[in-house]
């Protein structure tokens, strides 16, 4: 599945590469206004931090809400007390694209992450020209040299990494990045299961220094009570958000 979803997001990349070149991207990306410091943002407090995603369907759950303004969503998430704001958009499945992330950008003060299967530098600089202050990079879908070099460029242009693993090794590999922002996805996104307990296995395996954030499997403020107790600095929540009352339920999360 992963491998797939990675292929399909390049290759909708390259169409729009078409469109507009390499050249108009960079230079678009290079004359935005400078990316906001999620690491300060996102830094260990005393409290947990929420990442409030914009996610209309998944491959695991199908169709989860009709976002039809997702600036207002994200407005709505701003007020309850979000941290920052994740969007997807990736096309096929999960029904997002980089208008989503222009509209959230311009609609709020806060990081806004662009969460995709991005293999390519073309990916990392047109998420930077829509405003990104973000970008996911998920180690099960990249090589080594691959992984460094967009690591590498997404620092150039000012924006953060959030390095995704499944796995101790995968952890290692963010680790000898250096990277400081890191996640653990309790789905494995090859086969899409679940496995509830696997921040809680690794979470002392994190370099020291990296900002912990905890993804997916989360429902309901225990789960983030649960994420909380077992060292994430970070929790990053989609489907609760898009289903129920925003406001409410990121109120209830950050009072765990």
């Amino acid at each position: 599945m992963l491998s797939e979803l990675t292929a399909n997001a390049v290759a909708d990349s390259l169409a729009r590469r078409e469109r507009r070149p390499l050249e108009d991207v960079e230079r678009a990306a290079i004359e935005r206004s400078p990316a906001l410091d999620a690491l300060e943002v996102l830094a260990p407090a005393s409290h947990v931090k929420i990442i409030a995603e914009i996610k209309r369907s998944s491959p695991s759950r199908g169709r989860l809400a009709t976002i039809d303004d997702p600036a207002a969503l994200a407005r709505r998430y701003e007020l309850g007390g979000a941290s920052a704001i994740s969007v997807l958009t990736e096309e096929r499945k999960f029904g997002g694209s980089l208008a989503d992330l222009e509209e959230v950008r311009a609609a709020v003060a806060l990081p806004v992450l662009r969460k995709d299967f991005i293999a390519t530098p073309y990916q990392v600089l047109e998420a930077r020209a829509a405003g990104a202050d973000l970008v996911l990079l998920i180690v099960a879908a990249l090589d080594d040299p691959t992984l460094r070099d967009l690591y590498e460029l997404t620092t150039d242009l000012g924006m953060t990494a959030l390095v995704e693993t499944h796995s101790a090794e995968e952890l290692e590999r963010a680790a000898a990045l250096g990277a400081r922002l890191i996640g653990v996805n309790a789905r494995d996104l090859s086969t899409f299961d679940l496995d509830r307990d696997l921040f809680g296995r690794l979470a002392d395996r994190f370099p020291d220094g990296a900002i912990r954030v905890a993804e997916s499997a989360v429902l309901s403020a225990d789960d983030v009570a649960r994420y909380r107790a077992a060292g994430a600095d970070v929790v990053l929540v989609g489907e609760a958000l898009v289903t129920g009352d925003p406001i409410d339920n990121l109120r209830a999360f950050l009072a765990v």
